[in-house]
């Protein structure tokens, strides 16, 4: 349960949501998507409720990717990643040219290109999670909400993914919010972590303000230290 949480997050930046298991991360990036409604309080999107918008105006500015998405069904990948254009078109409306350029334009940004006729299931795991972000960029969203998706990943495609997304904000003035729980890839990637526990915000800034050793016992109720990292000079966090 959250609890006397505010934050405004803007667009063209990449926000990280950390914290202890239970703290409320998962459950603050379901409202945001309204996938649940909150019992109080008020969640606004550009100014106006969300509970206001119309689904489909939602889906075309907002695009959430849960922390396991839903099986593909034998599709292959330019068939997923076609359904990002769904807010477009409707049920009943027809695929059109601009449809099939968005598709193939997320299919070539997210490298899929080579195997957009692979069945998606037949996929490793970093390639599947490479095709929903490429769904999502089809949709042509404002703002992407991600809920771990790099938890089943290895390191090498952790860093592949974050790198990606980043990069994607950047470029398409997208805003981000991403559940992570290696807070050291937060530091890395994005612009600004928000630490919750006990489903309050305890604190929020960039790296250099919340991975601190104060700050991260605060957190995690665990010691740790910091290092620089000797590569871009971001603290760096471990155990003690």
């Amino acid at each position: 349960m959250l609890d006397g949480l505010t934050a405004t997050l803007e667009t063209s930046h990449m926000f990280a949501l950390v914290g202890p298991n239970g703290s409320g991360k998962s459950s603050l990036l379901r409202l945001l998507a309204r996938q649940e409604a909150p019992s109080n309080g008020r969640l606004d999107y550009r100014g106006r409720s969300i509970a206001a918008i119309g689904r489909r105006e939602f889906a075309r500015s907002v695009a959430f990717l849960p922390q396991f998405p839903p099986p593909a069904d034998s599709m292959n990948v330019r068939e997923l990643v076609a359904l990002g254009r769904f807010p477009w078109h409707g049920p009943l409306g027809r695929f059109t040219e601009r449809d099939a350029e968005k598709t193939e334009e997320a299919l070539r940004r997210t490298d899929l290109l080579q195997m957009a006729d692979r069945i998606v299931d037949t996929l490793s795991g970093g390639e599947r999670q490479r095709v929903w972000l490429a769904m999502m960029l089809a949709q042509e969203t404002n703002c992407l909400l991600l809920d771990e998706p790099t938890s089943a990943l290895d390191v090498a495609h952790q860093v592949e993914i974050l790198a990606l997304i980043r990069e994607l904000s950047y470029e398409r003035a997208m805003g981000v919010v991403i559940v992570l729980h290696d807070v050291n890839l937060a530091a890395r990637y994005c612009d600004e972590i928000l630490a919750l526990k006990s489903g309050r915000l305890i604190a929020r800034g960039p790296a250099t303000e919340i991975v601190t050793s104060t700050v991260l016992e605060q957190i995690y109720g665990i010691e740790m230290g910091v290092v620089p990292n000797p590569s871009t000079g971001l603290p760096m966090s471990y155990v003690r």
